[in-house]
């Protein structure tokens, strides 16, 4: 047997590091985050600062990095996904 995917408009927002305020009201406050000091990149002698976050889904909890997309899934429930995924699998309407 083969199926197809039903043709389903999401509401989604990408995490860019910066709009932890914008995530926060479009989640209505159900997504957590956390400042960490993380190893250093790309042969910098430095601690990097990031944010990751914290995203309770039916699954449990799943983290977030920078330019991943949340997504609102058809139960109100939030989930993340790469960018690379959801570029493959979405396009933008508005």
């Amino acid at each position: 047997m083969k199926f197809r995917k039903k043709p389903l408009v999401i509401e989604a927002i990408q995490w860019n590091g910066e709009n932890v305020e914008e995530i926060n009201n479009f989640t209505n406050g159900k997504i957590k985050y956390e400042e960490s000091i993380g190893g250093s990149e790309k042969g910098e002698d430095y601690p990097q600062k990031y944010t990751r976050l914290i995203i309770p889904t039916l699954e449990g909890d799943h983290l977030a990095l920078i330019g991943d997309w949340i997504i609102k899934g058809i139960k109100g429930e939030f989930y993340p996904c790469k960018k690379d995924i959801f570029e493959a699998t979405y396009e933008q309407i508005e």
